[in-house]
């Protein structure tokens, strides 16, 4: 697997090496062994979600304040738009955000750390969309960040209203979310 460190750092686009001919293709798509040395990043994944959303949903921006959760995220079939945002106040790039297309057809990976938000916007007819999460899901310590906050200024490249979920809808900005020190 080939690691690059994306313009926020600790966020690591992932290349993973994928074998085709014309058959088909395989790859490993996770490898606890080599995904720590790597990375360097050595934590264990808890949870694995699976969702599927159609053309213009954008989920996001999404934390947990509590039982923090980092996220190695994929696209298994169609594409998004990823997104993933500083929200840790000591950083140097606080505020900062990261955005790559992650697809089917290209293979890669996004690595977001605990003390990041993150969101994505579906560009195809519909999209798979699995992670990993190194802690499980609590209701109670989710967070939401506004996805069109002017203070982050996220280029979603959108040519129409997306299609979001209640939770979603009332997103707080982020000068009143609850963020990590």
């Amino acid at each position: 697997m080939k690691v690059i460190k994306s313009e926020l750092p600790e966020v690591l686009v992932i290349e993973p090496k994928v074998f085709g001919d014309e058959r088909g293709f395989f790859y490993e798509s996770f490898n606890a062994q080599a995904f720590a040395e790597a990375t360097g990043v050595n934590t264990p994944f808890v949870q694995d979600n699976h969702s599927r959303s159609q053309k213009g949903v954008l989920r996001g921006l999404h934390y947990q304040i509590e039982n923090a959760q980092g996220k190695l995220v994929r696209v298994t079939a169609g594409s998004v738009l990823d997104i993933a945002v500083d929200i840790r106040r000591s950083s140097p790039n606080f505020g900062k955000w990261f955005g790559l297309e992650l697809s089917a057809e290209n293979a890669k990976q996004l690595w977001i750390p605990p003390g990041f938000a993150h969101g994505f916007l579906v560009l195809s007819d519909y999209a798979e969309f699995l992670y990993k999460t190194t802690d499980y899901y609590t209701p109670s310590a989710e967070r939401c960040i506004r996805w069109n906050d002017p203070e982050l200024a996220i280029d979603w490249g959108l040519t129409e209203e997306p299609r979001l979920s209640a939770k979603d809808q009332v997103g707080k900005p982020l000068a009143d979310a609850d963020l990590f020190e």
